[in-house]
């Protein structure tokens, strides 16, 4: 397996009142393709902060992010933009999809926005969703689905333009356990792929046995890493 992600001495100080509060504290990851890490830990440890630093969102006040050769913490905003929109997808817990728009027109949103024509698009996206057993709700808007095929759909739309990373922030959190199975069970399937890495920050431990890997954080650092 190839290193994809080089998270290198990254530190992240915020400002509250008078106060400095550190939220990472020389943070030292390698996330390889071909693997699905889960990133657990208490509320409040420096997770998110993590993940926003890691897709270009947040600034380091110190290190920096290496993605596949790209030093993303040296890009302009609109460099970081343009890399996200080509080599990352998200997926939330809340599923962030467009209340006016079908199941198909949710998912070819990322093609669309870079330039694809919208047939080709939407060619994409069908089969897409056939690949994750949604064909009959392509045409549907999201007040008709389900929590489960909603995720799903947002699964849909983060791997519809291939991305070599695959972030997820409380994916199934929402989900009842036999829908957060079926959702783990796509996500565990895309990540077998030697040029793609799924990262995931989750609270459930019901998904914990999808992992290749668990790193553990608290107070701003890793205090356990473990492979699966």
């Amino acid at each position: 397996m190839n290193s994809l992600i080089n998270i290198k001495n990254i530190s992240k100080d915020f400002v509250s009142g008078d106060k400095l509060v550190q939220a990472l504290k020389n943070i030292e990851i390698s996330i390889n393709s071909g693997e699905l890490t889960m990133i657990t830990g208490p509320s409040g440890c420096g997770k998110t902060t993590l993940l926003s630093i890691m897709s270009g969102i947040l600034t380091p006040t110190t290190g920096e992010v290496i993605i596949e050769g790209q030093n993303i913490t040296k890009l302009s905003d609109n460099k970081k933009i343009e890399f996200r929109r080509r080599n990352l997808g998200f997926i939330f817990q809340q599923f962030n999809l467009l209340t006016n728009l079908t199941a198909i027109e949710n998912i070819s949103i990322p093609l669309i926005a870079d330039g694809v024509n919208q047939k080709i698009a939407r060619l994409k996206a069908i089969e897409i969703l056939e690949q994750i057993g949604m064909n009959e709700q392509i045409d549907k808007l999201p007040s008709e689905m389900s929590g489960g095929q909603q995720q799903r759909v947002s699964i849909a739309r983060a791997l519809i333009h291939e991305p070599k990373v695959i972030i997820c922030d409380e994916p199934t959190s929402a989900l009842d356990a036999k829908t957060g199975r079926n959702v783990m069970e796509v996500l565990k399937q895309n990540s077998l792929n030697e040029n793609r890495a799924v990262i995931i920050v989750t609270h459930d431990y019901r998904i914990f046995e999808f992992a290749n890997r668990i790193i553990e954080m608290d107070d701003g650092k890793i205090i356990s890493d473990k492979s699966c």
